[in-house]
């Protein structure tokens, strides 16, 4: 019997069973870079499929009949996404996921204890810019919505969440800052004894967001005539050919022939990175070895600053980089062959 999306579902096990017939909801669905995943709740098991159709009906009829005393500021978010997630994109999804994640303060926190100061206070301490602050402020009003309408709650907090004071500054700016010439310097002095810290120089020398390396396939990667595409970024600007720098020419090389992961970076295990795997287990602690105090994304910032230095057109290294230009003629008619984006890279 075919059911709604996000009703649930009823389905017979396998077997001789007293009780055969299972219903079961979903209580959350999020996003990764690995796919879509599920998490279910059985709700009970019953003799007759009439029996099990009529227990999921009644649970549909009020599906939060919850303690407002007890449920949590995760549970709601858990039972707001398992009705709401099967109805929006994908792209919505990981957006809603990752401001959730900026949360984690307020997890277990009872919903009716949250108030305004608790809310604002994870809107100061995240750290984050006013375009993430807005993608946060609409989760905290969707689940007071969500917390209005099932009588968990009876006033709305998230409408007093003031995110104006940081429109015009990003609190992670102070955190950005390119390599200096020394620090590069020692960067390669320290290419032989790990080779992530090859990824460092790969980085620095592409001018790739990290998330772009991290992804890149070995089958959009042409060694011999130095250049690879970016096929998936966080910009359409994003979408292009980067070329290789001669000087790092051997590492994508080192990297390629590596193994037989599909990626041309891979864990240790020959497996696909993950962002927070790679930062937390690879990134920081190379980088305090070597006695640095850097992001991934300074390097991003230290190449612009190379290719400024060495007197490249501006529309090139928004081209090498991925910018968007400034204006129309940039973006629509200024084409630049890629043996250009070559020539320039070869001379940081």
């Amino acid at each position: 019997m075919k059911l709604p999306n996000g009703y649930g579902s009823v389905y017979k096990l396998p077997g001789n069973r007293r009780k055969p017939w299972a219903v079961r909801i979903t209580v959350s669905r999020t996003e990764d870079q690995n796919g879509t995943h599920w998490k279910y709740k059985y709700l009970g098991y019953y003799e007759t499929q009439s029996e099990a159709l009529v227990a999921l009906a009644h649970f549909n009829e009020n599906p939060y009949d919850l303690d407002a005393n007890k449920i949590t500021f995760a549970e709601v978010f858990e039972k707001w996404s398992a009705e709401h997630f099967p109805k929006i994109s994908k792209s919505n999804v990981h957006g809603y996921n990752a401001s959730y994640k900026l949360c984690e303060p307020i997890y277990t926190m009872r919903f009716n204890d949250i108030k305004k100061n608790h809310l604002q206070g994870i809107v100061d301490d995240c750290g984050k810019n006013y375009p993430t602050l807005k993608k946060l402020r609409v989760l905290f009003s969707v689940l007071y919505k969500f917390a209005l309408e099932n009588d968990i709650v009876s006033k709305d907090y998230s409408q007093y969440v003031d995110i104006n004071q940081y429109r015009d500054r990003n609190p992670n700016k102070y955190d950005r800052k390119p390599f200096t010439k020394k620090e590069i310097d020692t960067v390669w002095k320290w290419k032989d004894s790990n080779e992530y810290v090859s990824v460092i120089l790969m980085l620095i020398y592409s001018g790739c967001r990290i998330s772009e390396l991290l992804d890149l396939k070995k089958e959009n990667v042409n060694l011999s005539e130095r250049w690879f595409d970016i096929v998936a970024s966080k910009t359409d600007a994003g979408i292009r050919k980067v070329p290789i720098a001669r000087k790092v020419l051997p590492l994508f090389e080192y990297w390629y022939n590596k193994n037989d992961c599909e990626y041309l970076l891979s864990t240790s295990d020959g497996e696909h990175f993950l962002y927070r795997n790679y930062y937390d287990s690879y990134w920081t602690s190379l980088i305090n070895q070597i006695g640095m105090n850097h992001k991934p994304h300074d390097t991003r910032h230290t190449c612009v600053t190379m290719l400024t230095a060495a007197g490249v057109d501006d529309k090139i290294i928004k081209k090498i980089v991925g910018h968007k230009g400034q204006g129309v003629t940039e973006i629509v008619y200024t084409h630049f062959e890629i043996q250009q984006l070559i020539e320039a890279i070869d001379k940081i």
